[in-house]
């Protein structure tokens, strides 16, 4: 299967590094002209100059702004007012207890995750239906079935992008849109090397090591036994915004490595 969206322009948002950057690649490589976004200026031109070596001659644009609030999502689409795919990637996450989580960081964590999602969903979702073709893609998690209890405010919202990306596949049933959830499980990324950063270092061992070590204490359920690469996930997410995948909506696509101990 060869996968071309030639002619279509995505939007991936939180897309300056980790899975968002490599799905952008993805998408790029795939022949589709591409938006990435991130708060800050430097970090977009070099997602935009990452993009350029990786698919020589893809078209990149870059837009920078906070899309944890309306204001953000609103600059956005007056700069990008028309989109054939979106993917929904923005998103924070930080181990905390219940207990010492304020009011203020669960309100962050669902403005960021969720509510930027709806919003430029929103936003988007009725162009491409008049277009006949769309692809909306919510980046949620394994997290979002598994509510990890060290980030419940995370997983909380990781199950809102599920009833979201589910509900809105149905409000756009036959309309040739689709809307589908990809569900990463401990995936290599910047963030996650960041926050294995110490063991690395007093352990001496790499950071695949270390990694492969977190997932099998803390996801034992995993059946690869190690870190997704980013590349892994993102190789979901292009499928999921392919026009081969026009019978796949309402989907909750997995790439969690085997994590979530179910058949179905």
């Amino acid at each position: 299967m060869k996968i071309d969206l030639t002619g279509k322009l995505a939007l991936v948002t939180g897309s300056a590094a980790g899975i968002g950057l490599a799905a952008a690649k993805g998408l790029a490589l795939a022949g589709a002209d591409v938006i990435v976004s991130s708060r800050h200026t430097e970090s977009v031109r070099e997602a935009e100059a990452a993009l350029r070596t990786a698919a020589p001659g893809a078209r990149v644009q870059g837009f920078v702004g906070d899309l944890s609030n309306a204001q953000g999502c609103d600059a956005l689409v007056k700069a990008h007012p028309q989109v054939d795919i979106l993917v929904n990637n923005l998103g924070v996450f930080q181990q905390q207890d219940f207990f010492e989580i304020p009011d203020a960081e669960w309100l962050r964590f669902f403005e960021t995750n969720v509510m930027s999602g709806v919003r430029l969903s929103r936003a988007y979702a009725n162009a491409m239906v008049k277009r006949g073709w769309g692809r909306i893609v919510f980046i949620s998690s394994e997290s979002g079935l598994n509510i990890p209890a060290d980030m419940i405010h995370y997983g909380m919202t990781k199950t809102a992008q599920l009833a979201l990306a589910r509900g809105l596949a149905k409000r756009l049933a036959g309309t040739g849109v689709t809307v589908n959830s990809v569900l990463p499980g401990p995936t290599l990324s910047e963030g996650v090397a960041q926050m294995l950063k110490d063991e690395v270092a007093a352990s001496g061992k790499t950071v695949e090591e270390v990694a492969a070590q977190f997932v099998q204490t803390h996801r034992a359920s995993s059946i690869i036994r190690r870190a997704a690469s980013v590349e892994e996930v993102a190789n979901m997410i292009v499928y999921a915004c392919s026009k081969e995948a026009s019978a796949t909506t309402g989907a909750a696509l997995r790439v969690d490595g085997g994590v979530v101990d179910t058949i179905a």
